[in-house]
């Protein structure tokens, strides 16, 4: 199963959130219930620059084997404990295209899911092609933001540059399909995607959402 948390925190947490950033990393690959993990940061999602970055709101991706045992966690009871709210979502995999950190963490395939439906996109940026990408992301947010059927979006991150992604929550499959597929701000940035080839890696996974507890 994977487990996907947000957490938002006061700014006197930011100490805390900094260093958990850089510390949670060892807890988790000890942790024989987790074989996949990503520690993030999170924005508004609009230029993917580091201005759009939220420093009060925290993420966190784990692939887990028992989702009440992670639950319980340590890592986890520590942002818990120092945050204001959070948003937890159990997700099963739909599909998922690529790689992250050299992985394909998403195995699995529900069939006929008719509930509400999570999409992660993230990518691994040239340093090249930085300016040029940043340049091209403001229609499709734009676009993203009054796509109907969304119910919520963020942009999410492992570092503030060349690492950037997506955390997005639909009312169903079709819906994002429909934004894919249809809308004309992202089948140009999927156009320019391909003539650019500004990606190192890149990864589009869709999930089944089994559980939500919280606001994203």
């Amino acid at each position: 199963m994977i487990v996907a948390y947000f957490w938002r925190i006061k700014p006197s947490k930011l100490p805390f959130a900094i260093k958990a950033m850089g510390f949670d990393r060892f807890s988790l690959f000890r942790d024989k219930n987790v074989s996949f993990y990503k520690s993030l940061g999170t924005g508004k999602g609009e230029t993917f620059t580091p201005t759009d970055a939220n420093a009060l709101q925290w993420g966190l991706v784990a692939v887990v084997e028992d989702i009440e045992n992670f639950d319980s966690s340590a890592v986890v009871k520590r942002w818990r404990k120092s945050s204001v709210s959070e948003f937890r979502a159990v997700l099963d995999p739909i599909s998922s295209h690529g790689q992250w950190a050299s992985k394909e963490p998403f195995v699995g395939a529900v069939k006929d899911w008719d509930g509400q439906v999570a999409a992660i996109t993230r990518a691994r940026i040239k340093w090249s092609q930085n300016f040029r990408f940043w340049s091209s992301v403001p229609p499709v947010t734009v676009s993203l933001k009054s796509a109907p059927g969304l119910v919520a979006a963020i942009g999410i991150g492992e570092a503030p540059i060349g690492l950037q992604g997506t955390f997005s929550l639909w009312e169903s499959a079709a819906a994002i399909r429909d934004f894919a597929y249809k809308g004309a701000a992202h089948q140009k940035a999927i156009a320019d995607t391909s003539a650019y080839n500004w990606y190192s890696e890149e990864l589009f996974a869709r999930f089944a959402v089994r559980e939500i507890r919280g606001v994203l």
